[in-house]
């Protein structure tokens, strides 16, 4: 099965072109799924072979997130090997995903992010950066990843849009805002040049050691912010997405425009916020209707 494992890896990683990040999250569940049946022959597992693993991690005490998470990198895996003629028959596919609550995440409200966003002190390189990779995040709703993976020509100012690579490399174009562009533009003038100290990088967003920002850098600097504000609530990366995507639809967007914007390839993704839409729906309903009340 390892054998298999290093084949699938190569094609996660060259023909679908996935992130390292997804890559390693298959493979971290399928080494634990080998670990568990390696012994077995792989045209050998059953159903019911994979049936028990999936009990195992409940018992084991995952959450069912990621128990499904795992069930689904173990389809995958099977299909691959189906296509590659190793096998005829899928054992995973006629299983169920386990069940599980889709409900959003903490929400910031509008004056919990302007709070956020008060909390920069654009006075030097490193502020203005912040400030505008802040901004940038909240107007778009572009993943973390996306985000520190911009490069200066994907922003164009001028006409008011950034393109971005999202899941499986999927091309997009978001609009941006006037702020965002003009803190991103503040950002370009001066600030960038002097973190780079001379250095050539891609990045439009870069660290003070003249290298592009990482995830994790990125991370650190919320949380002094966060801290900063006096935010309460737990903010993430993500947190700003769903900012983002729950106050266009509160003041009137189309969910389909929100999921273009946010690069959900199905709309079920989306739907997580229709409770924000049932929600203003029922007050409209309320306000306007004769027998409302």
């Amino acid at each position: 099965m390892k054998a298999f494992l290093r084949e699938f890896e190569d094609h996660l990683t060259i023909e679908k072109r996935h992130s390292p990040h997804t890559v390693m999250g298959y493979l971290r569940d399928l080494r634990v799924f080998c670990d568990e049946l390696g012994h077995l022959r792989v045209a050998g597992i059953t159903p019911r072979d994979i049936r028990s693993f999936i009990l195992l991690q409940r018992n084991r005490g995952l959450a069912t997130a990621s128990v499904a998470r795992s069930l689904s990198s173990i389809k995958s895996f099977f299909q691959f090997l189906i296509d590659e003629g190793h096998l005829d028959h899928n054992p995973a596919e006629i299983l169920e995903t386990p069940r599980r609550w889709r409900k959003l995440p903490e929400v910031l409200s509008p004056e919990e992010v302007d709070r956020l966003l008060a909390a920069v002190n654009p006075v030097d390189p490193r502020g203005l950066r912040d400030r505008a990779m802040l901004e940038v995040l909240y107007a778009t709703g572009v993943r973390v990843g996306e985000l520190v993976a911009l490069k200066v020509p994907d922003v164009d100012l001028t006409v008011g849009c950034l393109r971005s690579f999202g899941k499986g490399s999927k091309e997009r174009v978001v609009p941006l805002g006037q702020v965002a562009r003009d803190a991103v533009s503040e950002y370009l003038a001066g600030a960038r040049k002097i973190l780079l100290k001379n250095k050539a990088v891609d990045e439009l967003f870069v660290t003070r050691r003249a290298a592009g920002m990482t995830r994790q850098g990125f991370w650190k600097i919320l949380k002094a912010y966060v801290l900063k504000a006096g935010l309460k609530k737990n903010v993430s990366p993500h947190t700003l997405r769903h900012a983002f995507a729950t106050h266009l639809l509160e003041h009137g967007a189309d969910l389909r425009a929100v999921q273009e914007m946010l690069g959900h390839s199905d709309i079920s993704t989306t739907q997580i916020y229709t409770h924000i839409l049932a929600g203003r729906m029922r007050e409209i309903h309320d306000r306007f209707h004769p027998r409302a009340t």
